[in-house]
């Protein structure tokens, strides 16, 4: 599928960079994964998935491959980026290709670290920003709307008037301060916002990082931004870029001690690319032998045939069957032939939907 991405955004020094560091540092875990040379801001993580481990000592398979989301760094933001102050152009340009946006909003106090506005407020952070985005959005919905009625006024294309209909939709939820997200759409209009590239139609985390002291506790600034992005249904997330840095260089088991010192569950890191994951509407489907397991990254929605295409265009193209058991009967039967024994194996078609853990054996002609 599509190459999948989440643009970091933020002002300076709200811990944007020191985030991207540990985001690249941790892109070494995923050495086994396919992919071609990487631009010095961009950083693949992986998503971490405890089945992978069991599966992968079920089968005594030679190599773990997790499912992955990419991160850009993208940076020059500043207020008036909207009308190209600073690197605002660049920046823009940028935040266009991005599947998402993972917005990092400084949630601690530090007096050695300046802030640019002089003074802590998270929700000022974020109005700057948004603020930004929805004057792109509508300085771009504007100029369109305008070409699309010159357009019409000789031959009326029901597209084109589909189009000026959404534009003025859209234009309005803009001028009132929202989000083109906050609307709602059927998908006809789905399908022709997409190909206006609106900045405020991507999905959005926030997220508060934090320092050491507040990871565990919290503070009232995390409160703020978890109001108001539960307020306009946004997905949340906490972190403290300073641990993840570190604890980026340390192996998976001096992770697992560091985290029960933190009295936290699992990085910061992690948490990020799950609610990415899930804002997205993926989930992972998996095959397991000798010589891998993997977890293979599909839409949610997808079916047998499509999830078939993910791992080569001919097992798609050829698909017959796929044999599917659920990875909580596979574990608790020691595999497929135990599966299969109990009769828990399915043979499903080419309507099938996948399921998120599917363990899946594919059979396929061409």
């Amino acid at each position: 599928m599509a190459s999948l991405s989440i643009g970091i955004v933020g002002l300076p020094n709200v811990g944007k960079s020191t985030l991207f560091n540990a985001i690249t540092s941790a892109q070494a875990e995923v050495q086994n994964y396919p992919f071609c040379t990487i631009e010095p801001n961009t950083g693949i993580v992986p998503i971490h998935d405890d089945r992978i481990a069991v599966l992968s000592k079920m089968s005594r398979s030679a190599k773990s491959i997790y499912a992955t989301i990419e991160f850009t760094d993208i940076a020059g933001l500043v207020k008036g980026a909207s009308t190209g102050e600073g690197l605002g152009n660049k920046f823009l340009a940028n935040i266009r290709e991005v599947s998402a946006i993972a917005h990092v909003v400084r949630c601690f106090d530090d007096s050695n670290i300046t802030h640019v506005s002089g003074k802590i407020d998270p929700l000022d952070d974020i109005e700057i920003i948004n603020l930004e985005l929805i004057l792109a959005d509508l300085a771009v919905a504007e100029k369109m709307k305008t070409t699309l009625e010159k357009k019409v006024r000789g031959a009326k294309d029901k597209d084109d008037l589909k189009r000026i209909e959404l534009l003025a939709k859209s234009i309005k939820v803009l001028e009132s301060g929202k989000p083109v997200r906050s609307l709602e759409f059927d998908d006809e209009e789905n399908k022709l916002l997409k190909q206006m590239s609106f900045l405020t139609a991507k999905k959005v985390i926030y997220v508060a990082n934090v320092s050491e002291a507040d990871l565990k506790n919290g503070n009232d600034y995390i409160n703020m931004v978890k109001d108001f992005a539960e307020k306009n249904n946004d997905a949340f997330a906490v972190i403290s870029a300073r641990i993840e840095a570190e604890i980026a260089q340390l192996d998976l088991e001096e992770r697992k001690e560091y985290f029960k010192e933190l009295g936290v569950e699992s990085s910061g890191l992690d948490v990020i690319a799950h609610e990415c994951f899930d804002i997205l509407g993926l989930q992972t489907f998996l095959t397991t032998g000798p010589k891998e397991t993997r977890a293979w990254t599909i839409r949610k929605g997808d079916t047998a045939p499509q999830a078939a295409g993910v791992i080569h265009s001919d097992f798609e193209r050829g698909f017959i069957r796929a044999n599917i058991v659920s990875y909580d009967d596979f574990v608790a039967n020691n595999g497929l032939a135990g599966a299969r024994e109990k009769g828990l194996l399915r043979q499903e078609g080419k309507t099938y939907i996948m399921r998120d853990g599917d363990v899946v054996e594919f059979l396929f002609n061409v």
